[in-house]
This record gives structure tokens, C-alpha cells and sequence, in this order.
């Protein structure tokens, strides 16, 4: 499988806006507007292709956080922050082990003496299950609209 990261850009935006998700996975499910696109194309967002196909994209920063969670300080902690999505079609087949050490190795690189920090809803069990692999550690929970998220911690290697 051999996958490339690219920069987010307007015609990648679009294309990962209209992925739609089954149940209980259309949570993650997004409204194609013009906002959505501007965020996408504005802040540390790209995209990983496998040939010709965009198959998951990913963020860095304050885009990967949840916004209630800010204000209930579980960002506190100096960490670089990812978000992760994955095409819907690529789910569950056992790639997402090396799509997520390709953007692991990508934050690396750029970010070697954080810790990366992820934050997920916890009724993505596949999702957790992958980020354990990867020594990712539950740090903290809360509730944003009656969904119950976590963030996760893996400490910068020394």
C-alpha cells in the first residue's frame, strides 16, 4: 500500500465534505457549505492518498479539538492536536494501522518534542482500538451535546 500525503485543497475539501458514514459512524458526517471548505482549506488540514484516491484526510491543531472541551480546560497540556477521518469505504478493512502511522510519522517529523494528543467520541471503539495500538492513553472526558468524548495522549519519545 503505498499512501502520500498532500495539502488540503478546495477540490479535496469537497470531496471529503460529501463522505457519508453508517450508523452509528454518520456522527461524523458533514453539510457541504462554503465555511466548511474555507476551514478546510485555511487551516493545517491535508489528505493522504493511496494511488489516484483520496482515503482519509487528517488536521493539526486547534481544528482537531472539540470546542467544549477548551473551555472545560482538557487542552491544557502543550500537545499537538490531530483529528484523523477516514474514507467511509476504507473503514474497518485493517488499513487504518498504516494510515495512522503515516500521519504519526508526518506529526513526528514536524513536531518531534510534543506529545500528540487525539480526541475521540467513546462510542468509536475501532477508533480507540487503533490509538491504543499505537500507545495512545485515555487523559480525560467529557460531554459535548450529549456525546461523551476523550482525549488521548501519547508522550513524545526520548
Amino acid at each position: 500500500m503505498n499512501l502520500k500525503i498532500k495539502n488540503m485543497n478546495e477540490k479535496y475539501a469537497i470531496e471529503v465534505l460529501c463522505w457519508k458514514y453508517e450508523k452509528p459512524y454518520d456522527f461524523y458526517n458533514t453539510v457541504l457549505t462554503s465555511s466548511a471548505i474555507l476551514e478546510l482549506v485555511t487551516y493545517d488540514y491535508y489528505v493522504v492518498f493511496h494511488s489516484d484516491e483520496i482515503i482519509g484526510y487528517f488536521c493539526l491543531g486547534i481544528p482537531a479539538q472539540v470546542p467544549e472541551g477548551e473551555s472545560l480546560g482538557v487542552y491544557k497540556e502543550d500537545c499537538i492536536d490531530v483529528g484523523i477521518g477516514m474514507k467511509p469505504e476504507w473503514t474497518g478493512k485493517g488499513y487504518g494501522s498504516k494510515f495512522f502511522s503515516l500521519i504519526l510519522s508526518f506529526v513526528k517529523e514536524k513536531h518531534e518534542e510534543k506529545p500528540i494528543r487525539l480526541t475521540v467520541a467513546t462510542f468509536n471503539k475501532r477508533a480507540i482500538h487503533l490509538y491504543e495500538k499505537f500507545g495512545f492513553t485515555e487523559k480525560e472526558r467529557f460531554i459535548r451535546k450529549d456525546v461523551e468524548y476523550m482525549t488521548m495522549i501519547k508522550k513524545a519519545e526520548q
